[in-house]
């Protein structure tokens, strides 16, 4: 749809007053043609296996890395980015062995509830003023939101792979509306990264092999949000008490001194999420775990990965007060959870003890991941000097 210059730029000042007034922090403008580098660095992520077992980014590959391919007829893609910055270092937690730490973006409300019906507000407000059509996305879609908002110069993407603000730091969702009205694009931000390399060192996994370049196999959110299976064991005490994704290579960026703390009024973070209690989530059945987590983006896992996941941080946290827990997870209905309980409970309990309990247990186990894990934690449990 052709759009004059000064209708271009009455619509623009809509859409900027518009986001503003949802609530977003900042928004630009780029092309569906302005990230041409991004099907070759999608390809090579997918060819190296480095999105591990998301097999929908390899069958959405044509429509991920070109925004045409997914919808032929957008002209513009408006970015917005909202600022979920948090109130002090996430990773203070990491100390506190008998807390679960869960990533800052899962203590709020669900984002992608919050920004899309905001979104939408905005997508009617462009169609009652200039026509044509639009689609609204967050994050469900192969929309490649990161490139697009460094085309349309809301950051730039760090050698963590996130995007990066130097108003924001590392602290932004974004959203995408594609439309087919003409807009001008922004300009492009460029890298300022330097010679940095924070966010690469912290990474308890190693799971940068090059700046600019993540593993997803080896990241611990997608360890723990992914991943269905169990937990690798070469990762299982790099994951520490960390119950729900990672924060690290996020938190020690440099440009986040910039960052502003995130506003109540749009994102509303939950105090019982910020240090919860490992005994606590470890009592969690299907019923408490989605009335718990109602609303939040933890809820989408499912309660057996949540549990699984709480195993392994109670594995590493050294309390022995929690053994009576996970021993009784051992008859929990979840093959998933039973086996993340049989490594906990070898590094919880006393080596004869859990040797004498696996050769009981190994009797009635019928499943074979579980009787895997009872083996290989017998096994090493024996080799403890």
């Amino acid at each position: 749809m052709r759009t004059s210059t000064s209708d271009k730029t009455r619509l623009r000042a809509l859409i900027d007053a518009e986001a503003r007034r949802a609530g977003f922090d900042a928004v630009a403008v780029t092309t569906p043609d302005a990230i041409p580098e991004a099907p070759a660095r999608l390809a090579e992520f997918v060819a190296d296996g480095f999105h591990g077992s998301m097999d929908w980014i390899a069958e959405t590959f044509q429509r991920r890395a070109e925004p045409s391919a997914l919808w032929p007829e957008v002209r513009s893609i408006i970015v917005v980015a909202m600022n979920y910055g948090p109130d002090r270092d996430p990773r203070d937690v990491l100390g506190k062995r008998d807390r679960g730490a869960i990533s800052v973006y899962a203590q709020n409300r669900d984002y992608h509830d919050v920004m899309k019906g905001r979104l939408k507000e905005i997508a009617g407000k462009i169609v009652a003023r200039a026509g044509g059509d639009v689609k609204v996305f967050v994050d469900t879609a192969p929309v490649m939101e990161k490139p697009l908002a460094e085309a349309a110069g809301l950051g730039w993407q760090g050698k963590h792979t996130n995007l990066v603000s130097r108003a924001h730091g590392s602290w932004l969702f974004l959203g995408t509306i594609f439309t087919t009205a003409e807009l001008e694009p922004d300009k492009a931000e460029i890298d300022h990264c330097g010679s940095c390399r924070a966010c690469l060192d912290v990474c308890p996994t190693d799971a940068f092999p090059a700046p600019y370049r993540l593993d997803a196999r080896r990241c611990i959110s997608y360890l723990t949000i992914e991943n269905k299976g169990p937990i690798p064991l070469e990762f299982r005490e790099k994951i520490g008490n960390r119950t729900y994704g990672c924060d690290d290579c996020l938190a020690a960026c440099p440009w986040n001194k910039f960052a502003s703390v995130a506003s109540e009024a749009k994102l509303a973070a939950r105090s019982d999420l910020r240090e919860p209690p490992l005994s606590d989530l470890l009592r969690l059945d299907d019923a408490a775990f989605r009335s718990f987590f109602s609303g939040s983006p933890i809820k989408r896992i499912g309660r057996d990965r949540f549990v699984r996941n709480v195993l392994i941080a109670a594995g590493n946290s050294a309390d022995t007060s929690l053994t009576p827990i996970v021993r009784g997870l051992l008859d929990d209905g979840s093959p998933l959870v039973r086996g993340a309980a049989v490594w906990a409970l070898s590094r919880l309990m006393p080596r004869r003890d859990f040797v004498e309990l696996a050769q009981s247990a190994l009797k009635t186990e019928g499943d074979a991941t579980v009787r895997d894990e009872w083996l290989s934690a017998q096994r090493n449990s024996a080799e403890v000097p």
